[in-house]
């Protein structure tokens, strides 16, 4: 199988086989209006098999988003067909509006305009909890 390289735009690489179509749809790639290539169980030497997207835009990914779902993601940005920037990405300290709080008594249920913020509770082992009320995320 072959996948066109792109000239400018962005290439997520050594993302955790089968986590793709969450970051996918998490940064709402299927609403650009370019050319998007997910690519799934590629084989490597590191990981076994992982997932690549290619997005042909020069656009900005939420981070944030990327280290919640997999913090092993390499961010590759690329200009005129070559790699000028790799960025590693980390677990974030905090999310905003990417989780909701399941809590039907947490304020940020009843206040719609509030935005849904959860705080890394430990980095250990991935638990967030709503700033609000504390409740886990799952």
């Amino acid at each position: 199988m072959t996948v066109d390289e792109i000239k400018n735009g962005i290439v997520l690489d050594h993302i955790t086989a089968g986590k793709g179509m969450k970051i996918y749809s998490l940064l709402g790639l299927d609403r650009l209006d370019c050319s998007v290539a997910l690519i799934r169980n590629v084989p490597s030497r590191k990981m076994g098999k992982k997932d690549i997207i290619k997005i042909d835009a020069d656009i900005e990914v939420n981070t944030d988003i990327i280290g919640y779902i997999d913090p092993d993601i390499t961010v590759n940005i690329i200009k005129d067909g070559k790699n000028v920037e790799k960025k590693s990405i980390e677990l974030p300290q905090k999310l905003t509006n990417v989780l909701f709080c399941k809590n039907p008594r947490c304020i940020s249920a009843t206040e719609q305009e509030l935005p849904h913020v959860f705080t890394l509770a430990d980095r250990e082992n991935r638990i967030y909890r709503c700033l609000y009320c504390e409740t886990k995320a799952k």
